[in-house]
């Protein structure tokens, strides 16, 4: 339990700052502005149907709000992580204090795993906060909470995924804005990968599809659970927690 002190001591700088407070109030904005336009259009075409039944269709709201929805969300995480990571260790490494938090009797791993504990659950709480979208649909019509469940469970891994990538970055600098900027570089670099897949053949594009963060919130975001989906995002998860950890025993031994 080595890694619980430095948990609480980020949690009481996300939440004793404006930080965690301006990052969520971003994510919720930025969230509602797809949530809006597609509720209403829902709404709208609903209206219509009731008056005109051949206009029905196949209405359904978890495919017309929320699958968009959680797709998008997965977009906003880019520009969103990078603000939530880029102090973590960058910070202490500028104010001196990641020397003396060398000296303690904590191992690496533990100073690495509270850090990014914290981060995530301030990412899941903020993430809690959009259930507001899926619950106002289900007041009004029915939903597939199952598809809710398993696009929410990509949320988490995705988010996950960055994190870890966003803590790794802030281990190799002493600037926040170099990390946070590093940070949106690294994820937009592995989302932009599976767009490069269209200009490949063969095995390549197949693994260059593969490698692309984006390519595996697809099922997610569909209500589809499988697996290599989710072993993809813990091994980017464990990759670059590993990296992180050997960025921090690096300057350990650098002193």
């Amino acid at each position: 339990m080595g890694w619980l002190p430095v948990f609480k001591k980020e949690m009481r700088l996300y939440f004793g700052s404006p930080v965690a407070y301006a990052v969520a109030t971003f994510f919720l904005f930025v969230t509602a502005f797809f949530f809006v336009p597609a509720f209403r259009g829902f709404a709208e075409l609903s209206m219509r149907a009731a008056m005109q039944p051949q206009f029905g269709g196949n209405l359904n709201a978890t495919e017309s709000i929320l699958r968009p929805l959680i797709y998008n969300m997965a977009v906003v995480l880019l520009f969103f992580i990078p603000m939530v990571t880029m102090r973590l260790i960058a910070e202490e490494r500028r104010a001196g204090n990641m020397e003396l938090l060398l000296t303690y009797p904590l191992r690496d791993g533990e100073i690495l795993l509270g850090k990014f504990l914290a981060a995530l659950v301030l990412y899941m709480l903020i993430l809690a906060l959009t259930l507001f979208y899926p619950v106002t649909v289900a007041w009004f019509t029915r939903l597939e909470w199952g598809a809710v469940a398993t696009g929410y469970l990509g949320l988490l891994l995705i988010g996950a995924a960055f994190l870890s990538v966003g803590l790794f970055v802030s281990s190799t600098t002493e600037n926040q804005i170099v990390a946070g900027f590093g940070t949106f570089g690294a994820l937009l670099g592995l989302w932009l990968l599976g767009w490069f897949s269209d200009t490949t053949q063969g095995t390549l594009r197949t693994v260059v599809q593969q490698a692309g963060i984006i390519e595996h919130m697809d099922s997610f975001a569909k209500g589809v659970l499988e697996t290599k989906d989710i072993v993809y995002y813990l091994s980017v998860i464990g990759f670059a927690l590993f990296l992180a950890l050997r960025s921090l025993d690096s300057q350990r031994w650098r002193g």
